[in-house]
C-alpha cells in the first residue's frame, strides 16, 4: 500500500455568489488548491431546498480543499466571520493522503 499522511479537508457549503469571496479567502491562507462542486439539493433547520436552475436564486457550491492544518487553521480564522452573517457551513477533518507535499 502507498504511504500516507495526514492532513485537513475544507468543505465550505455556501451560496454560490460567495464562492469568489471564499477562494480569495483560501488563497489568502496560503491555499491553492481546491475544487468547486454544485450542490442540488438539500436540507437543514431552515427546510429543504433545491436548486432552481432557472434563476439560479437557490443555488448553493461545495467548496474543497485539502491542506496543511495550519493553512487549514489560518482559512478558518478568515471565514469565521462569515459563516453566520452568510449562513455558510465549514466542516473541517482529518484526511489520508497519498502525496502528501502536494498539500
Amino acid at each position: 500500500m502507498a504511504t500516507t499522511v495526514v492532513r485537513k479537508r475544507l468543505e465550505i457549503l455556501a451560496d454560490a455568489p460567495l464562492v469568489g469571496k471564499i477562494v480569495a479567502e483560501l488563497r489568502a491562507s496560503g491555499i491553492q488548491g481546491w475544487s468547486v462542486l454544485h450542490v442540488t439539493a438539500g436540507g437543514g433547520r431552515q427546510g429543504e431546498w433545491q436548486d432552481d436552475e432557472l434563476t439560479g436564486a437557490t443555488a448553493k457550491q461545495i467548496v474543497l480543499a485539502i491542506t496543511s492544518a495550519e493553512k487549514a487553521a489560518a482559512a478558518a480564522a478568515a471565514l469565521g466571520p462569515l459563516l453566520d452573517s452568510y449562513g455558510m457551513i465549514l466542516a473541517i477533518g482529518d484526511v489520508e493522503v497519498v502525496r502528501g507535499e502536494r498539500f
